[in-house]
C-alpha cells in the first residue's frame, strides 16, 4: 500500500462529497424561497465534483500516477517546520475571533492584521499599528457598508 498512499486523499475526497451531498440533500427549504437556481444547488454540484475528482485520482493512481515531491528552489526541505509561528499566528487568529463580538470587527481585525505582521517577522511598532487599522476600518466599511455583509462593529458601531 505505501506506493498507493494517494488512495487516503481519495478516500478523504469520497467522504466529505459524501457528506456535503447528504446535507445538501436533508437541507429543509421552503418551497416558497425556492427559483430555479434553490440553495441546495451549489452543495449539490460541489458535493459531485468532489466524488467525481475521488474517483478520478483514485483511478489514476491505481494505473501508477504518482504526485511529484517537493523541489522548489523556495523550500529547504532538511530545515524544521517554525512551529513558534504557526501557534503564534493560530493564537492571534482564535484571539480575533473571541474578540470579534464584544470589540467590534474594526477592533479585533486590527489586532489580527498587527498581530500577523509581528507573528511574520515585521517589528515597525511605528507604521505597522497604523496599517492595521486602516485595513480593518477599509474592510468593514466595505464589507458592511457598500456589500452589505453586516459585520459587528462593537464600541464603534455608532461612530461608522
Amino acid at each position: 500500500m505505501r506506493e498507493h498512499s494517494e488512495l487516503g486523499v481519495c478516500v478523504m475526497l469520497l467522504v466529505l462529497g459524501v457528506l456535503v451531498l447528504t446535507d445538501a440533500l436533508t437541507m429543509d427549504v421552503d418551497i416558497t424561497q425556492r427559483g430555479p437556481v434553490g440553495p441546495k444547488t451549489v452543495p449539490v454540484v460541489v458535493g459531485i465534483g468532489l466524488l467525481v475528482v475521488a474517483a478520478l485520482l483514485a483511478m489514476d493512481v491505481l494505473r501508477g500516477g504518482r504526485g511529484e515531491a517537493e523541489s522548489g528552489e523556495d523550500i529547504d526541505l532538511s530545515e524544521p517546520a517554525d512551529w513558534r509561528t504557526v501557534l503564534l499566528l493560530s493564537g492571534i487568529f482564535l484571539g480575533a475571533a473571541v474578540l470579534i463580538e464584544p470589540a467590534g470587527f474594526p477592533v479585533a481585525g486590527a489586532l489580527l492584521f498587527w498581530g500577523a505582521a509581528f507573528a511574520l517577522g515585521s517589528r515597525r511598532v511605528d507604521r505597522d499599528p497604523l496599517i492595521a487599522a486602516v485595513l480593518s476600518l477599509f474592510t468593514y466599511v466595505l464589507f458592511d457598508k457598500l456589500l452589505g455583509v453586516p459585520l459587528p462593529g462593537g464600541p464603534l458601531m455608532g461612530v461608522l
